[in-house]
């Protein structure tokens, strides 16, 4: 089905909505997650705006939107169970499409400017101790029957805690990605098209090549290095789900996800007197403060080991 049955909006701002959804991939290449929260939030939107103007809203009613109708659509998101963090990008989404229209002179953005978002709740990410993380980064616990998938999950696995990676950086690897793999350092593009280089460690150029050897299918050229069961590319769902059965097999905590493997790459290193800016640069982050956030990871992580082990604690 068609996008423009789904969606509850006349026909001029069914196509203002497409052509700004094409800017965000084409122009500020956002990434393909952001892409479709953005699309769900604004769906979502005029959903809602259907029902409060009384039928398909169309770009004269964004244009005459107030403060107070998006107020009502941001507390029927969180009547309907939807969190803090959820609303907040609702919001993003909201501003964003209209600041485009405003661009294109077919609506005012102030009202959605003026808007605070909710406070979200600050919590620190989660990384696994170090012996854990090894564990699962050398693919113990894995009950695949397939030897080949047991290499190709303890390869990627690899990969997210050895050299920091997210999993879709990981399974967006192409053949041709090989020889970096082999030579120790891999350019990798991560969101917003930032183009970052980051250390392959031996142990996990060895992981890959043990999985290229195995795999049954030709990995070279701009194919997925990646494959699933049939010879597609894999999807992350798989190596969470097979995440999930190493957390049973390995006694490991529900926070045990392919991500809390980066998160541990930042922590880890941080912990053994890394420097908090190259660390930023092998993560790939925009701004400084996202990466600062593992400091206070590390600090929460030594006054737990003060209080537990301190004999006055």
């Amino acid at each position: 089905m068609s996008e423009e049955f789904l969606v509850s909006a006349r026909p001029d701002l069914q196509k203002a909505r497409a052509d700004w959804l094409s800017s965000l991939k084409e122009e500020r290449r956002l990434a393909r997650l952001t892409l479709d929260a953005y699309e769900r939030d604004t769906r979502q939107f005029l959903q809602f705006l259907t029902g409060h103007c009384g039928g398909a809203p169309g770009i004269a009613d964004i244009a005459d939107l107030r403060p107070a109708d998006l107020r009502a659509f941001l507390a029927a998101r969180r009547a309907g169970g939807a969190g803090a963090r959820t609303v907040g990008r609702g919001l993003a989404a909201i501003r964003s499409f209209l600041r485009f229209m405003e661009r294109r002179g077919l609506a005012n953005a102030a009202g959605a400017g003026a808007l605070r978002a909710p406070r979200a709740p600050k919590g620190l990410p989660k990384p696994l101790a170090a012996a854990d993380a090894r564990r699962v980064a050398s693919g113990e616990g894995q009950l695949a029957e397939e030897p080949w998938i047991a290499a190709r999950n303890a390869a990627v696995l690899a990969l997210l805690y050895g050299s920091g990676l997210r999993i879709g950086e990981a399974l967006g690897l192409t053949g041709a990605d090989i020889p970096a793999l082999r030579a120790g350092t891999l350019r990798v593009t991560g969101k917003g098209g930032k183009t970052r280089v980051v250390p392959v460690l031996p142990v996990v150029a060895e992981a890959v090549a043990e999985y290229q050897r195995l795999c049954p299918y030709h990995l070279g050229g701009e194919a997925p290095l990646f494959r699933g069961a049939r010879g597609g590319g894999l999807q992350p769902a798989i190596i969470q789900r097979e995440m999930q059965r190493m957390r049973s097999a390995l006694n490991l905590p529900e926070t045990a996800t392919p991500h809390a493997l980066r998160h541990s790459f930042a922590t880890h290193l941080l912990a053994r007197g890394g420097d908090l800016r190259a660390i930023q640069e092998l993560l790939g982050h925009a701004s400084l403060s996202t990466t600062q956030i593992y400091t206070a990871v590390d600090t929460s992580r030594l006054l737990e080991i003060y209080e537990n082990a301190h004999p006055r604690a």
